[in-house]
């Protein structure tokens, strides 16, 4: 009971392999298809927010957050460029957190933080053994 509680899984154990692809997999996912797939091309809602946020080229600013969400999503759950996709996805997240919902309560920004937060460890992790990016290493 006492290893059950308090001994870490070790990193070669497929239960950990698991821990590792289940979240990558769903938030890859729900990314890319919640939240990117609506952005893609730009809603002139989304390139309209941005232009009043002030910042420049809000067309292009408008297409990288959603390329970011969708592609990168989609990448984030295949395992494939994963490092660079979360730090896009991240970066995307925290302009969402920070900056676009800087306002509203905490309830609405909390959904940014989340991804911002998961997408973090993956940039700083990787995707784990069950990832594109580990058959392309091996060779």
């Amino acid at each position: 009971m006492k290893a059950l509680l308090f001994k870490a899984v070790p990193e070669k154990c497929n239960v950990h392999e698991l821990s590792m692809f289940v979240p990558r997999v769903f938030f890859g996912l729900t990314m890319a298809f919640t939240h990117g797939l609506g952005k893609v091309p730009p809603p002139d809602m989304l390139v309209g927010g941005i232009e009043s946020m002030g910042l420049p080229m809000p067309v292009v600013f408008a297409w990288l957050a959603g390329l970011s969400e969708f592609a990168g999503g989609i990448l984030v759950a295949l395992g494939l460029l994963t490092r660079p996709a979360a730090l896009f996805l991240s970066i995307t997240m925290a302009v969402a957190g920070f900056i676009v919902h800087m306002k509203d309560p905490f309830n609405v920004k909390e959904m940014a933080f989340l991804y911002l937060a998961v997408f973090v460890m993956f940039a700083i992790r990787g995707s784990g053994k069950w990832s594109v990016d580990y058959l392309i290493s091996r060779k």
